[in-house]
């Protein structure tokens, strides 16, 4: 049986080509640091942008590599979503599975060797797998003029997105091959949990700006 979808509003349902429904999954390793931070963050940016009225056309959930399942998440992540004002309640770790590759429409994971091991599951998963940062500089090269309006619904736009980033990666190079990692806090004080966080905000904004046509309040 598949696993209960984690999504903004709820339970899974199939994503179809053209359909109206887009899922992110966010990976790292074992799925109590990183992924959930980034996870949580991305719910609550898209919330707060929309103003409350994300559907569960827009799913947003995360799996480990090495995922610890059933685990929380570790209580640093908690602080730190905490810091932004994220719900960190009701996580549960879950290690990846090629239900959760399949059924995506956008996989960010943390680091290049994450991106490497998505893409060697198969499914075609190739032209939707990226690390966060990498899609972050491939999307702020994207016009957002270009996208489709939020009016013909955010899974459009969000695989119109996803295209036209696919379509730059062979010319919008990493200036240097640690630019595309998130590392590990794992195991780390909170000081170190807290600029990962930062590193994952910052690199979420224009993502979610991009997915909903709103900047965030400065």
């Amino acid at each position: 049986m598949s696993p209960e979808g984690r999504g903004i509003a709820g339970g899974y349902r199939p994503a179809a080509a053209g359909g109206n429904t887009f899922r992110i999954l966010h990976v790292s390793t074992g799925n109590v640091c990183r992924s959930p931070i980034t996870e949580r963050l991305t719910r609550h940016a898209l919330s707060h942008r929309l103003g409350g009225l994300v559907t569960g056309d827009l799913i947003v959930e995360s799996a480990g590599t090495w995922g610890h399942e059933g685990a929380p998440m570790e209580a640093n992540a908690a602080a730190v979503l905490a810091d932004f004002g994220a719900d960190a309640s009701g996580f549960t770790g879950r290690e990846l599975l090629d239900e959760h590759v399949i059924r995506a429409d956008l996989v960010l994971t943390a680091t290049r060797d994450h991106r490497a091991q998505v893409i060697s599951m198969g499914h075609s998963a190739g032209l939707r797998t990226f690390t966060l940062k990498e899609f972050t500089r491939l999307v702020r090269a994207i016009d957002p003029a270009t996208l489709p309006p939020l009016d013909d619904g955010m899974a459009e736009r969000a695989r119109a997105l996803v295209r036209a980033a696919a379509a730059l990666r062979g010319w919008l190079l990493a200036p240097s091959p640690d630019a595309d990692e998130v590392y590990d806090p794992y195991g780390a004080p909170i000081t170190f949990f807290r600029s990962i966080g930062d590193e994952i905000n910052q690199a979420l904004d224009p993502v979610v700006t991009a997915l909903t046509g709103v900047t965030a309040a400065r």
